[in-house]
């Protein structure tokens, strides 16, 4: 750390200067412009560049399957706006793989196609991206998965059990894209000026969507459960519906705490969704009583149903967690 004495020119003017290794570092000499970002009480610097295109260039030559969906969906987190995936020439079944992967991350589109390489480009602009408007959107949708999970497993609905996880790939979409913001506004202040949102802010986010993404990935489990039990009687389905409304409870006053305005409402909601998961713990033996002395199978995947809508509702204190984080006293 180094320290500089702040001078007044002028009489109007203060002026501070410039630590020499890191101006030589970053291309800033005389005449160079530089950028200020007021944030609370600290005011970040940063060299003026000239917007440019980031591009990155991968060999995918021993990728295939999960392995490149995975290579292609790093790439796009990590911000590059031009993907390019190259090696000697690249297979149907890549090609395929690269198309797939493409289709479940917003804004990015296939722009060339060669027998040695495919080139991928985001063709929207991080700043038009709402991270608000992400998580909202996230928990819409997750939480309607999971009730339609359970309305499935009680009626018996292999066709309502597919639409949920469809479903999932929306989320999924999402939290990808709250991802590369999220990431994109940590490297350059610029970014987070732009989307509005102060870098905490951003962070608080994230960390919501990611348990709302977790809440969806439960909802599917319970959802692949439908096929194998055909159905629930009506005493485990009563029990599982109101384990089920617990939990949604603690997810919708969790991100209620993560959204609101006051301080004192947000503190206030998050400590209810705290408070609510001593309940779904309760719910949740209840429901394994009366499993206990049914078909062992059949139990044992109806288990896994109580399990997921648990973990559910641990996954809405994570973000009542977040929420009083967000609205506790700052140093």
């Amino acid at each position: 750390m180094e320290t500089r004495k702040v001078q007044v020119t002028g009489g109007s003017t203060y002026t501070v200067s410039l630590p020499k290794s890191w101006a030589t570092d970053n291309g800033v000499s005389a005449g160079s412009e530089v950028e200020f970002y007021p944030e609370d009480e600290s005011l970040l610097l940063a060299p003026r560049t000239e917007e440019t295109t980031a591009e990155g260039t991968l060999d995918v030559t021993d990728l295939e399957g999960p392995e490149l969906t995975r290579a292609v969906v790093m790439m796009y987190v990590n911000g590059f706006d031009v993907i390019t995936l190259e090696t000697a020439s690249v297979d149907a079944a890549q090609r395929r793989t690269i198309r797939e992967a493409t289709q479940g991350l917003v804004g990015l589109e296939v722009i060339e196609e060669t027998s040695e390489r495919v080139s991928l480009q985001d063709l929207l602009d991080s700043s038009e991206l709402s991270i608000h408007n992400a998580i909202t959107r996230m928990r819409l949708v997750s939480l309607t998965m999971l009730a339609d999970a359970v309305e499935a497993l009680r009626a018996g609905d292999p066709d309502l059990a597919a639409d949920v996880i469809e479903r999932d790939d929306d989320v999924d979409r999402l939290w990808y894209m709250t991802a590369r913001v999220f990431r994109s506004a940590l490297r350059d202040p610029g970014a987070a000026t732009d989307i509005g949102l102060s870098r905490e802010t951003c962070f608080d986010y994230h960390s919501a969507a990611r348990q709302l993404e977790r809440v969806a990935d439960h909802a599917t489990k319970i959802a692949e459960v439908v096929t194998d039990v055909e159905g629930v009687s009506e005493d485990v389905g009563e029990a599982l519906d109101a384990l089920h409304g617990g939990a949604a409870d603690v997810v919708e006053t969790a991100m209620d705490a993560l959204l609101a305005e006051s301080d004192d409402d947000a503190l206030r909601l998050a400590n209810d969704a705290m408070t609510a998961i001593d309940d779904i713990d309760e719910r949740a033996r209840e429901v394994d009583g009366l499993l206990r002395d049914r078909d062992p199978e059949r139990s044992q995947r109806l288990g896994l149903v109580v399990d997921s809508l648990s973990r559910s509702a641990d996954y809405g204190g994570n973000i009542a967690e977040t929420a009083m984080q967000k609205a506790a006293p700052q140093p």
